[in-house]
């Protein structure tokens, strides 16, 4: 099912019934979508040397909720990631908002989702500085979802971190060698404490009937990569894929999402204005950044990642060269040559 035709349906029942509360980011990733590859961010010129065709492709429209761009993007992202791996035990952290706060973390986006990330990650990094056996400097990569497998609101951050640190005291390397880090409801209480000091100084005001008890769930994950390759998943890309939609009546829409409870896939149809909400309010605010490092994985960290690096004896292959695909010939099937580019026409003076 092509869901930029499911999208130009609906557009104009998605806007009678939301008007008003559709902002800039959601127009704005609507429009893109609409007018990916259609010409509308110009285009380029192919030519095949073997058969003498000419060819030319539109551009997409490069963007971070397409679901058909940013292919190049995620691999980049992944490879960046696997670089920095170390050939230790990791575990999957996973902070969750809940219900009673989603509608405050909807309206204020920017704000709830920054404290999300930095409490979540202030609450690791103390687990890892307290801890006896430990009392280290954590790395840490941390990736925020909005959405839950149905496709509602649902705000939670993912934490990939390996199961050690550098020790502050002793300048050195040191990790758990068991298949455990930090038990989920000590994480849990500390995150609850500190997510809700942080709103307050916001200057929010907060439901009466927040749980007593919230959910961090950590689990052990390997060597990492497997989480990696999860959260990349709907890093550059849309929330839903066009395989998960089954059905389109022209009033319903049917797509499919596999239950987290049995494991099997589901179904769920709404009307197709409802549907493009559902779709919507998981557009970021502009420049709002998805995924984070921290400690000796951030950036500004290189040098204490290579120390690290090399006290546990990795080898760092050369960042890899990842290639776009060919465009082949539609005659003879062998790779096309770009010999120009063409900007969009507003770009003209």
């Amino acid at each position: 099912m092509n869901l930029t035709s499911v999208i130009n349906r609906y557009r104009d029942d998605y806007e009678t019934h939301y008007n008003g509360t559709i902002s800039k980011a959601q127009h704005h990733a609507l429009n893109a979508i609409l007018q990916c590859r259609s010409g509308r961010y110009g285009k380029m010129h192919l030519d095949c040397f073997e058969c003498d065709f000419h060819d030319e492709k539109n551009h997409s429209c490069g963007h971070r909720f397409c679901h058909r761009c940013q292919h190049h993007d995620t691999k980049a992202w992944v490879d960046r990631q696997q670089r920095k791996l170390l050939p230790v035990d990791y575990f999957l952290v996973t902070f969750t908002l809940p219900k009673q706060l989603r509608s405050l973390a909807f309206q204020h986006q920017a704000t709830v989702f920054s404290l999300l990330f930095d409490c979540a990650a202030s609450t690791l990094k103390t687990f890892m500085a307290n801890n006896k056996g430990l009392a280290a400097e954590a790395g840490m990569t941390a990736v925020l979802h909005t959405h839950s497998r149905r496709l509602d609101f649902h705000p939670h951050i993912h934490v990939v971190i390996p199961s050690g640190g550098i020790n502050t005291k002793q300048n050195c390397w040191v990790h758990k060698n068991q298949g455990f880090l930090f038990y989920q409801k000590n994480l849990a209480r500390v995150f609850r404490a500190r997510m809700l000091h942080s709103l307050r100084e916001a200057g929010f005001s907060l439901p009466s009937d927040l749980p007593k008890k919230w959910i961090v769930d950590c689990r052990h994950t390997g060597r990492g990569l497997s989480a990696i390759k999860y959260l990349s998943r709907y890093l550059y890309r849309g929330v839903i894929s066009e395989k998960q939609i089954l059905h389109d009546d022209g009033k319903y829409v049917t797509f499919k999402y596999l239950c987290s409870n049995t494991s099997k896939w589901e179904k769920r149809r709404l009307e197709g204005h409802a549907f493009l909400r559902l779709l919507f309010r998981h557009v970021l605010p502009k420049g709002f950044r998805r995924a984070r490092d921290y400690g000796f994985l951030h950036g500004n960290a290189k040098l204490k990642l290579q120390r690290i690096q090399l006290i546990l004896r990795v080898i760092v292959k050369p960042p890899a060269t990842i290639k776009r695909a060919d465009f082949l010939c539609r005659k003879c099937n062998r790779p096309m040559t770009i010999t120009a580019f063409v900007r969009p026409i507003n770009d003209y003076g």
